[in-house]
């Protein structure tokens, strides 16, 4: 804060994005202390194999993953004034509004923002709808524009580690260019959720530089050019021009004000300070007060996002961007991430243990992932004789290859559910420490490892992170470490600090060097993440046709079935 500039409006508001549901807080910026949540369940959730809102649903393909922008609304409609009421605070006291979002999930718009899901003639066409962070049908796409960089010696394409993913704008982009030109060409504007929701809040059309640094290619004062889209697809070279580029605005700058409309969902002042939009993950650096050069942040959910600033601008194989001021202003924001981490355990529970595990649980009033922590916790590490690949959604760091699935290796008769689990874990903390690693190597210090998200509620997983990786694991200090940062950057954007270094000094929360390696289990999980490494060389690095060609059975058998269904 302007140190004692503190008479009014001293709270702000914080809302996160997440895959299935939108989280919003009240903060004191004061303190960072959050004084009222509320969350909101997106009612179409994802929809991965059937397009549900047209009056008759549309199958989709495998690796789809599609949202209704209609429930992002439906947060501020909800989430807003719950969060505001639980708090008791008067809305006069509240300066600003922030949000975060997972990225890249984008949408095709008209010219005033209108998705063009919303158009009557685009409702059954999947094309027209939001593509969510984990829509992978554009893997082939994103290949191409790898291997177009490559022949052409892009020099953004080190900026991301060698290889675009199909999560990011571009391939999705060039995806719906050649599977549905008429919703292409329909469209005029392609753009992040993130800032389309900063849109509807005040009415002004910004683009934030974090997304599209990271998702969007934009590197050095530019995207790709036109030559190079026109020879990656005759026609898409002018995407950019037509339906991308726009003026980006720096992190916690001010997009506008909340217009009566936005006012009248969320039950704030109108006039009240928008700051731009931000990624997740980004974000959740300030709010664990992780801003300082060598600080690694693993927001620890449905997926992993790591991120972390450095002074030092440096290539880093596979990582999914590098940009300057992407995180913190004056440093070089990098980002990886695990495509697949919560997500997986979900799997596992929902399809792989028996009844008489839950019925254990239920028995003895605990969590059926609290049963099987309880009973694999017993064994000493590597008493199970297996090792897993985390790749149950591709990998997303360091091979970015979302062709790629995952792999159990030491199964036999004996093995039990608790033992899977627990391989299940030990897989992603090894994928974890492959990016850590690959950082080292490649010159960027990581000095220390903070870790946010929902799974740092369970210790079991949280010392198995902290022994293979042989680093103390520090943890944000809230259980909506998004929604803060996203405050954070509301404040800053009111004027109530100067920059977000400066407000993450005051209201981001940190809970020190919380879990420390045990030396009793480093050594053995150093040879099992030998292990890890050679499988994933093995399938990832020399053979990866065995999975991609799995992958391409699957889907031609899947076009088959629903040709022979319609």
């Amino acid at each position: 804060m302007f140190e004692n500039d503190a008479v009014h409006a001293q709270y702000a508001v914080g809302i996160d994005y997440g895959s299935l549901s939108g989280r919003a807080v009240i903060a004191n910026i004061s303190n960072g202390d959050i004084i009222g949540e509320g969350v909101y369940k997106y009612p179409s959730a994802v929809m991965d194999e059937t397009l549900s809102t047209p009056s008759t649903p549309v199958p989709l393909p495998p690796s789809w993953a599609l949202q209704d922008p209609d429930d992002y609304i439906g947060v501020l409609k909800h989430a807003v004034p719950e969060a505001i009421k639980q708090s008791g605070v008067n809305p006069s006291d509240i300066c600003g509004i922030g949000i975060d979002f997972t990225a890249s999930t984008v949408l095709p718009v008209y010219q005033d923002g209108t998705p063009l899901c919303r158009d009557p003639q685009f409702r059954d066409r999947p094309h027209a709808w939001v593509k969510l962070w984990k829509h992978h049908a554009a893997q082939t796409h994103a290949n191409r524009i790898t291997e177009l960089a490559v022949q052409r010696g892009e020099t953004w394409l080190a900026r991301y580690g060698g290889k675009i993913s199909s999560e990011w704008q571009f391939a999705k982009a060039l995806e719906i260019f050649e599977d549905d030109r008429e919703i292409y060409d329909a469209m005029d504007v392609w753009i992040e959720a993130a800032d389309w929701l900063v849109w509807q809040l005040c009415g002004n059309y910004t683009r934030n530089t974090c997304t599209a640094g990271y998702k969007g290619i934009f590197q050095d004062g530019s995207y790709p050019s036109k030559d190079f889209l026109e020879e990656l697809s005759p026609g898409f070279g002018s995407f950019v021009s037509e339906k991308l580029e726009h003026t980006l605005s720096p992190l916690g700058s001010l997009a506008g004000h909340l217009t009566a409309e936005a006012s009248s969902w969320t039950g704030l002042n109108e006039g009240i300070a928008v700051s731009v939009g931000n990624i997740d993950a980004h974000v959740t650096a300030p709010a664990a007060n992780a801003v300082e050069p060598g600080n690694m942040v693993a927001i620890m959910g449905t997926s992993t996002c790591l991120v972390m600033s450095s002074k030092s601008l440096e290539e880093v194989p596979g990582m999914c961007g590098v940009v300057d001021g992407g995180i913190i202003d004056g440093q070089y924001g990098y980002e990886a991430g695990q495509s697949g981490v919560g997500d997986i355990f979900a799997w596992f529970i929902d399809n792989c243990v028996p009844l008489e595990y839950h019925e254990e649980a239920k028995e003895q009033n605990v969590s059926i992932f609290e049963l099987l922590a309880k009973k694999a916790a017993d064994a000493p590490v590597g008493a199970s004789g297996l090792v897993a690949l985390d790749w149950h959604s591709g990998n997303r760091s360091t091979l970015v290859d979302h062709k790629l699935s995952s792999v159990i290796v030491g199964l036999s008769l004996q093995t039990r559910p608790e033992e899977i689990y627990r391989a299940l874990i030990e897989a992603t903390a090894f994928g974890a420490k492959t990016i850590v690693d690959t950082f080292v190597h490649s010159g960027v210090a990581v000095n220390e490892f903070i870790a946010a998200g929902g799974l740092i509620k369970d210790p079991f997983l949280m010392q198995i992170y902290a022994d293979i990786l042989n680093m103390p694991i520090s943890t944000i200090a809230t259980s909506q470490g998004p929604a803060l940062g996203s405050a954070i950057h509301a404040a800053v954007a009111a004027g109530k600090f100067h920059t977000v270094t400066d407000a993450a000094k005051k209201m981001g929360k940190r809970n020190y060097e919380q879990f420390i390696p045990n030396p009793q289990n480093t050594d053995t999980y150093q040879k099992l993440y030998e292990i890890y490494t050679r499988l994933k060389d093995f399938f990832g690095v020399n053979n990866p046709d065995l999975m991609h060609t799995l992958k391409d059975i699957q889907e031609e058998q899947h076009e088959i079935e629903t040709k022979n269904a319609n």
